[in-house]
């Protein structure tokens, strides 16, 4: 077989496919021109999922006359000059391999005005070479219209999906750009359906277009400075999506797909969410050029950092601290009123916290706990999430506790609450000194998933409080057991393992933690007294994280004063 060179032709339509994957890839690099421009108003059409039409209109600084055949030839850039400039991109685009990409797909039509310029020009090009050019009367800035999309390539075509989904991806990417640059007024229209618009202007307000008015409302600011500075928005854990798609990773504003940053963002939400829920978040990273290189992948979706963990870590403390310090108690709904949520004023406490009592055996509460630690969040502490100091009123079906606050009134799980303590107690430190040794040691014998269960997590058990001695094929002799746990030592072993194999997380020592708190707390249908009610209550003001137990569930919930009013007709 000889070696012979593909005809230009050839050539461009296989470079197509690294660019134009599907429609949606056209408007991506068409609205990354349009920002460079400095549009302040871009507007995106599409008919057919973009198989049949896509238009892309701005009134950016638009190209001169002489340049619009130029910008069809590939690499032809105004963002590059020489190597050099790689290490020191601004701009959203620079390869200079959009338009001659998609003009070797599609019917491709650019008229474009700058400024300076009292009519327009256009270009239009059909299967990569000019058909046609002359003079238009059209308002400032670029048009880019895009017909008949792998027209001359069926098999190219054929591999899409449907129209709609094609229509859905595209509005997935105007939505990122509608995030990444709010100050920016976009406009989707698909089939003449508007099916997107934002107004320019502050974040908030591109989440309202893009997520609705209730997620706006409720998202918490990010805004930390830095080498790695961190801006954008993070919903509280109480507004949560069965999603991953609602995290949204911008690096220097642009759109990148990144697995580990948006674990990085998920992590921060360590224990405030339940299992298969997922937060929301707009994420921008602000790091110097030079720190990122934004050159690997061919449609720019991916960027490569120069010290990702660092840049990971600033993600994950970040979202963490605005967590921590603003996230509200979940608010009540009830005959479809939404009751106002704590305002997140600190109240000073005004008694010590009273002695444990024998009901709440278990570790002391350290005050350096810290429940980041297990995730390896950050290396410093963060901020505690402060509750207002609340009156105990009494019990409600021996389940939940009833307290009155500042403004308004809490009721609150207990079994969650006493998780939640207890979690971050034995999370904090090793409590193998409080060990309850047995006078008689106990037999059991373990399942094969039990015992692979003690070979894995053996030793978080052990400076938990457990000793087991092997005695035998999958037997062992429990020598002592931690303090807070009642009962019969085999039962209680056994019931606490059952529990221990359905926990996900990785970290053995944090499965222990979470196994031996839920194991341990006070059961739901337990009668307390005010006085187990009140340390109860006073413990949880000491968390660290006192609104959701270890896995995610509310610990609490408020019903503000003016709520009650309203329900009472005082309003």
């Amino acid at each position: 077989m000889s070696i012979r060179l593909l005809s230009p032709n050839v050539a461009a339509k296989i470079a197509a496919g690294e660019v134009v994957e599907r429609p949606a890839s056209i408007v991506k690099e068409l609205l990354e021109n349009s920002l460079d421009a400095g549009a302040t108003r871009i507007s995106v059409e599409v008919a057919q999922g973009g198989l049949s039409l896509i238009r892309v209109s701005d009134d950016g600084c638009g190209l001169p006359a002489g340049e619009l055949a130029l910008a069809f030839e590939r690499h032809a850039t105004s963002k590059l000059a020489t190597a050099d400039d790689l290490d020191a991109i601004a701009t959203l685009g620079f390869r200079g391999e959009a338009l001659p990409s998609i003009a070797a797909v599609a019917v491709v039509e650019l008229v474009s005005c700058p400024a300076d310029a009292l009519t327009g020009e256009f270009v239009q090009f059909v299967d990569g070479q000019i058909e046609g050019r002359g003079s238009r009367g059209v308002a400032r800035g670029t048009t880019v219209t895009v017909r008949g999309l792998f027209g001359r390539q069926p098999a190219r075509r054929k591999f899409l999906r449907t129209p709609e989904a094609e229509a859905r991806q595209i509005a997935v990417v105007v939505s990122h750009y509608a995030l990444a640059y709010p100050e920016v007024s976009f406009s989707l229209r698909v089939d003449n359906r508007q099916s997107l618009s934002t107004g320019g202007g502050p974040l908030s307000g591109a989440v309202a277009a893009v997520y609705g008015a209730e997620v706006a409302a409720a998202v918490l600011p990010i805004d930390a400075a830095g080498d790695i500075a961190i801006h954008g928005l993070v919903a509280p854990p109480s507004l949560s999506r069965a999603s991953r798609n609602y995290v949204s990773i911008f690096v220097n504003r642009r759109w990148v797909q990144n697995r580990r940053l948006a674990y990085a963002v998920g992590e921060a939400y360590h224990g405030m969410l339940t299992v298969d829920r997922h937060p929301i978040a707009i994420v921008n990273v602000m790091l110097p050029p030079g720190e990122v290189d934004v050159n690997v992948h061919p449609t720019k979706a991916e960027v490569r950092f120069r010290k990702e963990s660092d840049v990971f870590a600033a993600i994950q403390r970040s979202v963490r601290q605005a967590l921590l310090q603003q996230a509200p108690v979940p608010s009540l709904a009830y005959s479809g009123v939404s009751f106002g949520a704590f305002s997140g004023t600190v109240w000073p406490r005004t008694a010590p916290v009273p002695p444990l009592s024998p009901m709440w055996r278990g570790p002391g509460l350290s005050a350096a706990t810290n429940e980041s630690s297990l995730a390896q969040t950050a290396s410093a502490p963060l901020p505690r999430l402060t509750l207002p100091v609340l009156r105990v009123v009494g019990q409600i079906d021996n389940t939940y506790v009833v307290a009155e606050g500042p403004d308004g009134m809490y009721l609150i799980d207990q079994h969650a609450a006493h998780e939640r303590v207890l979690f971050e107690e034995i999370a904090g430190r090793s409590i193998a000194d409080d060990a309850q040794g047995l006078l008689t040691p106990t037999p059991i014998e373990l399942t094969a998933a039990q015992e692979e269960l003690l070979r894995v997590c053996g030793d978080a058990l052990g400076e938990q409080g457990f000793l087991l001695e092997p005695f035998g094929p999958r037997v062992h002799l429990i020598r002592s057991v931690p303090t807070y746990l009642q009962g019969d030592p085999r039962d209680a072993l056994l019931a606490f393992l059952d529990r221990l194999g359905s926990e996900e997380g990785v970290d053995s020592a944090e499965r222990v933690a979470k196994s031996l708190s839920c194991h341990a707390a006070v059961r739901a249908g337990k009668t307390l007294s005010l006085d187990e009610m009140r340390e109860l209550v006073r413990r949880l003001e000491a968390s660290q994280v006192p609104h959701t137990c270890p896995h995610g569930r509310p610990t609490m919930i408020h019903m503000s004063t003016m709520s009650l009013e309203r329900e009472f007709h005082r309003r």
